[in-house]
């Protein structure tokens, strides 16, 4: 068995904080405490990315899922749901309107839909690749065998999403049904890994059930395995699911975990999710300023958008791309930083 099932692939490095500096962190309300920390923050990400910020384009192909995670819209159990699938077709016509307004990277993110077989997954990204061959291709569709993962890479895909939501085994399975299991996500993350991907982990803030030592071990979790992207957004309900009463995540933890995040592993690249800006009006904008330096505009047809309903009140579900690359990219230079439209790798 892999040595990272049972912790890790290499010695967990040396941690600048302590459990107790980072719980005081997490807690602290202190106005001086948290501008120290987000000035810190910003401070290690324009030591390797400057005021970089890298564009993604994203493309939601999916949003039928064999999953039933309780604070998902998209889960297998929401009859209320209309569901879509973009054809292969469809796919590229977003990969060709994403060229032309300048991504490199391309993002297919979907729910875990079974229709989406090994086969046809490495039929598109094949397609994907040989009509730009130097563009970034990342996958989120979730769990899946090694098997699975070593043929995405092999037909060209780049990097993988993963989030892990809880690194709390106890907090897993509070938001999962018990077909799921924080060590199966654990060991299809060290799967990718040795696969050769580059690859993303993450976690809500704020999700029910969640406590600030849970916050704790979603940071060692992330210091121990090393992601090359950090995946941090608030909870933010869905009216149906079993969570669509609860209150979202507060947009002041969440920045403080994307600033802790940096701080743990300076190089790694974080967005400012569209979570973020939907909690917040300037929401992205307040989470470069504490240590993102990764958006991802909607490539997906205006009219699937809405369907992609992960969360109650998502923004920008009725622009159209290039409205969506260029309002973001003017929020961008405005608030300080500069849009970066290459491949934006991890740095070395």
């Amino acid at each position: 068995m892999h040595a990272g099932f049972s912790g890790r692939t290499r010695q967990t490095p040396v941690s600048r904080f302590s459990d107790g500096e980072l719980l005081r962190l997490i807690t602290s309300e202190d106005d001086k405490d948290i501008r120290n920390l987000f000035a810190e923050a910003r401070q290690a990400r324009e030591k390797y990315y400057g005021t970089g910020v890298y564009f993604r384009g994203l493309i939601e192909f999916t949003n039928y899922c064999k999953n039933d995670c309780y604070y998902c819209g998209i889960r297998r159990s929401n009859a209320k749901l209309d569901r879509y699938r973009l054809s292969p077709d469809e796919i590229l016509a977003c990969c060709r309107a994403g060229d032309s307004l300048g991504y490199r990277t391309f993002v297919l993110q979907g729910g875990e839909d079974p229709w989406f077989s090994d086969d046809r997954m490495v039929e598109i990204i094949a397609a994907i690749r040989r009509e730009f061959p130097e563009h970034a291709v990342t996958l989120s569709i979730g769990e899946r065998s090694r098997e699975s993962y070593e043929a995405f890479f092999q037909a060209g895909a780049n990097r993988y999403l993963l989030r892990h939501e809880s690194a709390s085994e106890a907090h897993y399975a509070k938001l999962h049904p018990p077909s799921m299991s924080l060590a199966e996500r654990k060991r299809c993350l060290w799967h990718l890994k040795e696969v050769g991907f580059q690859v993303g982990a993450g976690f809500m803030v704020g999700s029910p059930f969640q406590t600030p030592e849970h916050l704790l071990e979603d940071l060692r979790f992330i210091e121990e395995f090393q992601p090359h992207m950090i995946g941090i957004g608030p909870f933010i309900p869905q009216r149906d699911t079993p969570f669509g009463g609860e209150k979202s995540g507060s947009l002041a933890l969440t920045l403080k975990m994307v600033a802790l995040a940096r701080l743990i592993l300076p190089k790694a690249l974080i967005p400012a999710t569209t979570a973020l800006g939907t909690i917040a009006s300037d929401g992205r904008e307040q989470g470069l300023k504490a240590g993102a330096n990764v958006v991802m505009p909607n490539l997906t047809p205006t009219a699937a958008r809405k369907l992609y309903a992960l969360y109650d009140n998502k923004i920008c579900t009725g622009d159209a791309a290039d409205t969506c690359r260029y309002c973001l990219a003017g929020r961008i230079a405005s608030a300080g930083f500069r849009p970066e439209m290459s491949r934006g790798d991890a740095a070395g």
